[in-house]
């Protein structure tokens, strides 16, 4: 494969004007891919009246941003998004392209991996740049594409070395958003919108969003509760203890699953990824399904009574014991410091 471009392309999601959190997380891991691999950090911008949005990748590391305005692009819908994006990938054949794990980005990065030919890993929890032997053969600068596998039990990396584009889906959460010091002079392209005849079989006629209640990605404190805390009754402490302390309220996927909290609450592979700067583990055995999800918090306190619990390998502070008696002494301590 002679020729291959050194250019790393996100597509950056938006609904009604309003960027999702991942593509910049995203732009930001673009950014070190780019860099790796010598060549330039690209965004892809769709909808309608978002030059605004183009303008602002360049604070998260772009040095170009390819913008696709236009009325029939306002709402997102299969066809046309995936059509404007599947020409411009195959005009400029990028290295790599990265989208959020979104349902958008869901529905569209199996199309375009089809369309383009392309090798896609989906739900990525790390990316990387290295060169690699596979059946004695030499790859220079491939994308190290790794996720969890088999129910999470193992960490695979997936590699695509026989497509010029390698592309991958990337879960919310899990790279950092980082705005560049130095951010480039805006280099906006804008590319025509070239309607499909099959653009507007789907069209839209109203649009109902419900918005998120719980935002646990901004929560500077997470009180977590797991399938330890034995009960929905019990359940009870870890909201009386994140209410004492300031903090929102989480759980396991166990947790979910045993109806002791609602699903939007849940911290994991299957849930949200968080940084909060206080974690605690309740009640949490701490399997690498959970742990994906929040074993980049500044500190994590972990209470359970199994001092084999795999939560304790990444737990800044451990204490073995019966989270209903040891959460009411974390509580009342609280109040009694604040008298």
């Amino acid at each position: 494969m002679e020729n291959i471009s050194k250019d790393v392309f996100v597509f950056v999601e938006q609904n009604r004007g309003i960027p999702a959190d991942v593509s910049f997380e995203l732009l930001t891991k673009g950014r070190k891919l780019a860099d790796k691999l010598g060549g330039e950090l690209k965004a892809i911008v769709l909808g309608y009246n978002v030059e605004d949005i183009a303008k602002e990748t360049f604070t998260y590391g772009s040095d170009e941003c390819f913008l696709v305005d236009h009325p029939e692009l306002k709402y997102f819908r299969t066809l046309p998004y995936s059509n404007a994006l599947g020409d411009l990938i195959l005009t400029y054949q990028p290295r790599i392209v990265l989208f959020g794990a979104t349902i958008i980005g869901r529905d569209i990065a199996p199309r375009l991996a089809s369309k383009t030919k392309s090798g896609l890993t989906a739900d990525c929890t790390d990316l990387q740049i290295s060169d690699v032997v596979y059946l004695k053969q030499d790859y220079k600068d491939l994308l190290l594409q790794i996720r969890p596998a088999f129910g999470g039990n193992i960490i695979a990396t997936i590699i695509t070395p026989d497509t010029k584009i390698q592309m991958a889906t990337v879960r919310e959460g899990v790279m950092q958003k980082i705005p560049v010091s130095n951010p480039k002079t805006p280099k906006i392209t804008k590319i025509e919108y070239k309607p499909s005849e099959v653009d507007n079989l789907v069209e839209v006629i109203e649009q109902h969003i419900e918005e998120k209640k719980v935002n646990l990605k901004a929560a500077p404190i997470i009180v977590a509760g797991g399938y330890g805390m034995g009960s929905k009754e019990n359940f009870r402490l870890i909201h009386e203890l994140a209410k004492t302390i300031g903090g929102e309220v989480a759980g396991s996927r166990a947790a979910v699953d045993a109806g002791f909290i609602t699903p939007d609450r849940q911290v994991g592979q299957t849930g949200v990824t968080v940084r909060p700067k206080l974690y605690i583990a309740c009640g949490i055995s701490g399997a690498i399904q959970h742990r994906a999800g929040m074993q980049e918090s500044n500190k994590i306190i972990a209470i359970n009574n199994d001092p084999d619990a795999p939560i304790f390998s990444i737990a800044h502070y451990g204490i073995v014991g019966d989270v209903t008696e040891v959460i009411p002494m974390f509580i009342e301590a609280y109040k009694n410091k604040l008298k």
